[in-house]
């Protein structure tokens, strides 16, 4: 009986050792550490990221006043409406001409800093990241005055070249033009730290080595710095044509949506139906739209990147 009892309490024991065991290598992984300390940012996420979706969601299904279940009427009152694809396509327009126009400067200003000698290249970087550190609406504020119909600095300028006084927030051509020259002017300087940072990653080596077999400027471009630089890109891209598709401020107060709602897009158009006219499902309805588009995107840019990472 005696035995029987002592080798209870060595099987315990033991099952107790391989617990604790257990539980020491758990902790001790990698991975698992590395889920504590991330998980303060998961739960904050979850709480402002997810919450708010899957409530718009449910949201999109109520009637104007939120206290029926109607389904889908509400995306189907949207796809009869012309101002809804007329958003649609001018948010599309505004993110990808936006994006492109930032792509290429950045490219080009971030080859010209890369090349000053390091402490002039310090001074440039400070002063092309001010228009990105700025709070975008306060910088807006200042455009609008640069734009204003009577005092516009613009015009006056462009008086002493004879040319007439253009309205740059009162015609649709120009009220574009506006917004995404304000966005490309904001934007821009986050394409040229990113490239520059990748630029400052490519081996002079290989530079050298094109120089020796003849490669002039532009081959070098296209032939090393292209492919060097190609993940950045594309995650830059990417990152971008989500906050630009997504950009409310620079729209919302330079033209408010106007002339004729052809400079909303799917932020500020659902700011005006949703908390402007009061229809808070129906403004949810326009806010979800921007998911599909940004995930096809997003599912095209990632998936590129894959491959080549694959491939290397």
């Amino acid at each position: 009986m005696a035995d029987v009892v002592v080798e209870q309490g060595r099987v315990a024991r033991a099952r107790g050792a391989r617990k604790g065991s257990s539980l020491r290598n758990a902790l001790g992984r990698k991975s698992t550490v590395a889920f504590f300390l991330t998980l303060p940012l998961i739960l904050l996420i979850a709480l402002l990221v997810l919450y708010p979706a899957f409530y718009s969601v449910y949201l999109a299904t109520l009637n104007k006043a939120m206290t029926k279940f109607v389904g889908l009427s509400n995306f189907t009152f949207l796809f009869k409406r012309e101002t809804f694809w007329m958003v649609v396509r001018q948010s599309c327009i505004f993110a990808i001409t936006a994006v492109v126009f930032k792509a290429l400067i950045g490219f080009i200003v971030a080859h010209f800093v890369h090349n000053i000698p390091g402490k002039k290249q310090r001074k440039w970087r400070g002063m092309l990241l001010v228009p990105w550190v700025i709070p975008p609406a306060m910088s807006t504020l200042a455009w609008l005055w640069l734009f204003d119909p009577s005092y516009s600095a613009f015009n006056y300028t462009l008086s002493f070249f004879g040319v007439g006084p253009i309205p740059w927030l009162g015609d649709t051509f120009w009220a574009r033009f506006s917004v995404i020259l304000v966005n490309v002017w904001y934007g821009a300087p986050f394409f040229l730290i990113m490239y520059l940072a990748a630029l400052k990653s490519v081996p002079d080596q290989l530079y050298e080595a094109a120089e020796i077999d003849g490669a002039n400027w532009w081959q070098k471009i296209w032939h090393i710095t292209l492919p060097m630089m190609r993940n950045i890109i594309a995650i830059t891209t990417l990152f971008s044509l989500i906050v630009t598709f997504a950009n409310f401020d620079i729209v919302r107060i330079l033209t408010s949506g106007g002339p004729l709602d052809t400079t909303h897009l799917f932020a500020t158009w659902a700011f005006q139906v949703g908390i402007q006219s009061s229809d808070i499902p129906l403004g949810a309805c326009v806010s979800l739209f921007m998911v599909p588009i940004l995930a096809v995107a997003a599912i095209f840019i990632l998936r590129d990147v894959n491959k080549r990472g694959n491939e290397a």
